[in-house]
């Protein structure tokens, strides 16, 4: 992943440092297993421990002529431990040091996604409650439907992040499994007993079965999650560019003092962070199918799922992270114009009330198709000569005798259509 969208937390978990301290301390787990079961000299774990440091670059020469990670990385270790650490890795393959380790990285990021998530809950929630009763105008298709507020378009994202995070918290217990089995998954060289101290010490659960690998499944569950999380993202960022265009200009991302728009246009204004949301949250969900392909594979092993995990996994966790700690901010410095937001309500002269006026027609006793129909034409007049739809109604006989005055001037209120925000609120905030 490239550092213009990267954090270094994230960038820290995934790099060689990391993944090579990962595999070192799921090696030395297993050591000090087969020591307590007599199966290796004591003193060998402690040993490696001590001695042994992850030296990138030697790691990558060996491998450059072993052509073989894992052998690579444990002539590495032996270099710094010593002739004892020939004890490591026995009864073992290298799916047991790939997956488990592979498995603990995936948590890691997980646990500081789950943070990011946090963080958004917290800002969705303050911002909701403050414009709670913020009326604006409900769209559907684009086009003007009926008043909601403010504050229930961002308890809606609130909502949809609280269900990210409870998936994403069972996807991380999903993930979170240790497989120490030797080849084929048979424990035929290795006692099973060494993958249950192994799992405990470095907290995951035992696989209850594996081939040579841990099945792919659960990785696919895990990028999958991620991909709805950057359905959610980029949901919550057109919402934003929608509401920025200039025709609408409800609310628009916060522009610094010395900040430029365009170098062509010294006017412009543009929501760049949330259409770089939009970009970035392809890319994560970009991810998905491949870790899908990833479920199937050969007998009890091939590698044609590696290529893609080593793509993959750095690169969706990372973007992911940025990505939420992006909206995070846009939704906490978000500028929001409530006046305008009125005004755009006003826009259509009373249009958004034609549901209301139909249904107490539909009460006095015209049938709802005739009610429609009648309510249709006016609003179609209204809409054409740019009148207000109460006047046009009102000024009806057949309407007048049908609906009150005063009825008929309650229905032109916003009030009602605000009458269970509450209602709404507890719901989502209990």
């Amino acid at each position: 992943m490239i550092k213009r969208y990267s954090r270094k937390q994230l960038i820290d978990i995934w790099s060689e440092e990391n993944k090579y301290q990962i595999w070192l301390n799921v090696e030395v787990a297993a050591a000090e297993a087969m020591e307590k079961l007599g199966q290796i000299p004591s003193g060998v774990a402690s040993l490696v421990k001590k001695k042994a440091k992850i030296d990138v670059k030697r790691i990558h020469k060996l491998e450059s002529k072993v052509k073989h990670d894992v052998i690579a990385f444990l002539t590495s270790v032996t270099e710094k431990a010593g002739i004892k650490a020939r004890y490591l890795h026995q009864g073992m393959t290298s799916s047991d040091v790939l997956d488990t380790s592979l498995n603990i990285q995936l948590v890691q990021s997980g646990k500081i996604i789950l943070k990011d998530i946090d963080q958004i809950l917290k800002i969705l929630r303050k911002q909701a409650k403050k414009y709670k009763f913020t009326p604006c105008i409900g769209r559907s298709h684009g086009i003007h439907a009926e008043p909601i507020t403010f504050g229930l378009k961002l308890a809606s994202f609130y909502e949809e992040f609280k269900r990210n995070r409870k998936r994403l918290v069972y996807a991380i217990d999903e993930i979170s499994t240790c497989a120490i089995s030797g080849a084929v998954g048979t424990y035929a060289n290795i006692n099973p007993n060494v993958e249950k101290y192994v799992a405990k010490k470095l907290n995951l659960k035992v696989e209850p079965i594996s081939t040579q690998v841990i099945p792919r499944d659960r990785h696919a569950f895990y990028f999958s999650v991620l991909g709805i999380i950057a359905g959610s993202i980029e949901r919550v960022a057109i919402e934003i560019r929608h509401l920025q265009r200039t025709e609408v200009y409800e609310l628009q991302e916060y522009f610094s003092k010395n900040q430029k728009g365009s170098s062509a246009m010294p006017h412009k204004k543009n929501p760049i962070l949330s259409e770089n949301l939009t970009g970035l949250a392809r890319m994560v969900r970009s991810a998905v199918n491949p870790a899908l392909e990833n479920i199937a594979l050969w007998h009890e092993r091939d590698i044609s799922h590696s290529s893609v995990e080593r793509n993959i996994c750095p690169d969706a966790n990372i973007t992911i992270d940025f990505a939420l700690i992006r909206l995070s901010n846009i939704l906490d410095n978000m500028v929001v114009y409530p006046k305008k937001m009125l005004k755009n309500l006003n826009i259509t002269k009373g249009l958004i009330f034609s549901q209301e006026v139909m249904l107490e027609l539909t009460k006095s006793g015209l049938s709802r198709e005739k009610s429609y129909k009648l309510v249709q034409s006016y609003a179609k007049k209204c809409f054409e000569k740019n009148l207000n739809l109460f006047d046009a109604v009102s000024a009806d006989k057949f309407v007048k005798k049908m609906i009150s005055p005063k009825k008929l001037k309650s229905i032109f209120t916003y009030s009602k259509h605000f009458k269970n925000v509450n209602l709404i609120f507890r719901r989502v905030f209990k």
